[in-house]
């Protein structure tokens, strides 16, 4: 049974053709280090393996091997630069369905493994790597927290295979006690649980929504606009570490209402 091709992957050999994968990760962290406006950018994504020691893990979810490797190739990242003035901008290509649901992941530790992986991304950044979401695919639940949330920049391709939510739908639809028409019907009136990229755009939390021609099949215009505008993410991360920009959407103003009460509080 052959790997499926995910966006995922595509989007990691498009930005880094033929650049030698990172040795030593498990087969379903792929990683490459790749030139982008003339310095060394290191690009990360989870990918289908069919093969997988954890078959909840064999269709691009993030889960107990994903997240520790996640973990190590951005710890060793952060440690390989860790006397260099300029650090090295880390680029996470997003396509993940969902974290590994299972009994062995949940006795083996996923929360902790997915924690780890949260951890070092949020290290890097605050240690002065730029970091960049580029959301190409799903980016779901606990694996979107893994994978690419803790970055100080989030782009989304604006297409409709790009879905942003804490769960799939008809999880969502059964927590809520509504069927999957109903769910959908009430999102249409709350952007939160909302699954399109346009409504999660709302919410102020992308830097970039962006136009792509074809996203499965990307031309020359398209890888064009997609490292033009890492370029100016990077370059704009490293001029504030923080995650205090997301906040700026009408759709966050109770958000930053609750900080600014809190501050004032304490």
């Amino acid at each position: 049974m052959s790997n499926a091709i995910s966006r995922g992957e595509l989007w990691l050999e498009t930005l880094v053709p033929n650049a030698k994968r990172i040795e030593g990760l498990c087969p379903s962290v792929q990683a490459a280090d790749g030139e982008l406006n003339g310095e060394t950018v290191r690009f990360v994504a989870v990918v289908p393996d069919a093969n997988n020691h954890f078959p909840r893990a064999a269709k691009g979810e993030v889960g107990l091997l994903e997240g520790w490797t996640l973990a190590k190739v951005v710890s060793e990242t952060v440690a390989e630069d860790a006397s260099k003035s300029v650090k090295r901008p880390i680029v996470a290509v997003i396509d993940v369905p969902s974290q590994a649901y299972g009994r062995r992941e949940e006795g083996f530790g996923i929360h902790q493994a997915l924690a780890g992986a949260a951890a070092a991304y949020a290290n890097a950044r605050l240690a002065g790597h730029p970091v960049i979401g580029l959301i190409v695919g799903k980016a779901m639940s606990g694996a979107f927290l893994a994978h690419g949330y803790q970055a100080n920049r989030l782009i989304a391709f604006n297409d409709s295979g790009v879905l942003v939510h804490a769960m799939g739908k008809a999880s969502a639809a059964r927590i809520t006690l509504r069927t999957v028409e109903a769910l959908e019907k009430l999102a249409a009136t709350i952007p939160p649980m909302a699954y399109d990229v346009s409504n999660y755009a709302t919410l102020g939390l992308l830097s970039a929504l962006l136009d792509i021609n074809n996203p499965d099949a990307p031309d020359d215009h398209d890888l064009s606009l997609v490292s033009n505008t890492l370029r100016d993410a990077i370059a704009d991360a490293r001029t504030d570490a923080s995650l205090k920009c997301r906040l700026g959407a009408e759709n966050r103003r109770s958000s930053q209402l609750v900080r600014d009460r809190m501050r004032a509080s304490w």
